[in-house]
């Protein structure tokens, strides 16, 4: 019960994240574009349509990891190999996210991104003993010495 619940509140808190993160760089784009200021010579064109490519690449990123934690929440069975990728994919975008925010923004964005941080560890974590051992013969205990 308490693994499906992780897993359900991961991929909640993923879900908003990736809203968090479009509608930011939404705006980054946006202010880029309206400025029409050249930084060291690069265009503003191109600065603007490269930040709304990284909000909607790191928001379907997000999206995908969401869905694939709300699915091991409904299955109650350990992800895949797929599925471990990429959530442990994630979770290191999640340190840098938190090395970030603590510099830029503040210790609450820390904290909330090091909350989502946690939460997709313990999903991982949670669902780590289901795995089957490899060697291991259905039905066997194993001997103590």
């Amino acid at each position: 019960m308490l693994r499906r619940l992780v897993a359900g509140l991961g991929a909640l808190a993923l879900v908003a994240e990736a809203a968090v993160l479009v509608l930011v760089h939404l705006v980054l784009g946006r202010t880029t574009a309206n400025q029409s200021m050249s930084i060291a010579g690069s265009d503003p064109d191109l600065m603007s349509k490269a930040t709304y490519g990284l909000g909607a690449a790191i928001g379907a990123f997000f999206l995908l990891g969401a869905v694939l934690l709300a699915l091991t929440a409904l299955r109650d069975r350990t992800p895949g190999r797929f599925a471990r990728v990429v959530l442990v994919a994630a979770a290191l975008t999640h340190v840098l996210l938190g090395a970030l925010a603590a510099a830029l923004v503040g210790w609450g964005a820390f904290a909330a991104t090091m909350v989502i941080l946690c939460l997709l560890v313990l999903a991982l974590t949670l669902y780590a003993g289901d795995r089957d051992e490899p060697g291991r013969v259905e039905g066997l205990r194993p001997t103590s010495p």
